[in-house]
C-alpha cells in the first residue's frame, strides 16, 4: 500500500497552554469550552451544512507534543500507577505509531468571527491549545454508543474524582464559567501517576498559574497568580 500524507484542516483554541492539567479523557471536564478554527482553505460554510442537527462530534487530532522517533509496543497508563504495562493498542496513550487521537465532544454551536470565519464551539475536549485537527465527524448514537460495552482495566477508574477547595484569589482572575472548568480539571487529578500526597504542583489554566496540593482525596488550591506574557 502506498503511503499518503494527511494535513490538518484546523486547530483547537482553548485555555490549556500546557499538557499538565488537561483532563485524561474527553467529557471529564464538560465546562471546558474549545473552539475549532479552520484554516483558510477549509473555511467554506457548505462544509458545515446540517452539522447543527448533531449533539456531539468526533475530533480526529494530532498528538503534536508526543512525536518521537520510533514507537514502543508497551505503555504505562497513568491510572494504573505508571508501573503496569499494557499494549499500546489497548491504551489511549499519545505515544503511538501515528500519533493520532480521537476525542468525543459536545457540539455547542457555530460562531461567526471576524478573523477566522465560522468556527465550531465544543465542550469537554481533552486537547492542548493549538492541537492540529485532522477531521471533524458527527457522533451517531445509534451506532457509536454501545450500552453493553466493557472498559477493561479502565472501568475501575471511571468514577474517580477528588474534592476541590479553592483559594479566594482565584475569583480575582477567572469568571465563574472558567472556575467551574478549573474545578472539573482539578477533580480529575492532574498529578503524575505516582500521585504523591502533600507535594505542591503548579498548573497553568487560562493564563493563571494555579498552585495546589492533594491530601486525603482533596485538592486544595494554595494560590493563584496571573501569568505575565
Amino acid at each position: 500500500m502506498d503511503n499518503f500524507t494527511i494535513k490538518p484542516i484546523g486547530y483547537v483554541q482553548n485555555d490549556f497552554n500546557e499538557k499538565f492539567g488537561i483532563p485524561r479523557q474527553s467529557g471529564r471536564a464538560p465546562s471546558v469550552i474549545s473552539r475549532i478554527i479552520f484554516y483558510p482553505e477549509y473555511r467554506n460554510k457548505e462544509a458545515l451544512r446540517c452539522i447543527d442537527g448533531f449533539s456531539h462530534l468526533w475530533l480526529i487530532f494530532d498528538f503534536s507534543k508526543a512525536h518521537k522517533d520510533g514507537w514502543s509496543p508497551l505503555v504505562r497508563p497513568p491510572r494504573l500507577g505508571g508501573n503496569k504495562k499494557v499494549g499500546v493498542f489497548a491504551s489511549r496513550s499519545p505515544f503511538r505509531p501515528n500519533h493520532i487521537g480521537l476525542s468525543s465532544v459536545k457540539f455547542i454551536g457555530r460562531e461567526k468571527t471576524k478573523d477566522y470565519g465560522t468556527v465550531i464551539l465544543v465542550s469537554g475536549a481533552d486537547l492542548l491549545n493549538q492541537t492540529p485537527i485532522y477531521d471533524v465527524k458527527p457522533y451517531l448514537p445509534f451506532s457509536d454508543c454501545h450500552v453493553d460495552a466493557v472498559g477493561g482495566y479502565a472501568d475501575k477508574e471511571k468514577d474517580y474524582k477528588l474534592n476541590v477547595e479553592l483559594c479566594n484569589e482565584i475569583y480575582n482572575f477567572l469568571p465563574q464559567e472558567k472556575i467551574n472548568a478549573l474545578i472539573e480539571c482539578l477533580s480529575d487529578d492532574p498529578r503524575p501517576s505516582y500521585q504523591e500526597d502533600g507535594k505542591e504542583y503548579g498548573m497553568a489554566f487560562a493564563n493563571v498559574n494555579v498552585k495546589f496540593c492533594v491530601n486525603n482525596g482533596t485538592v486544595k488550591v494554595l494560590s493563584a497568580n496571573k501569568i505575565e506574557k
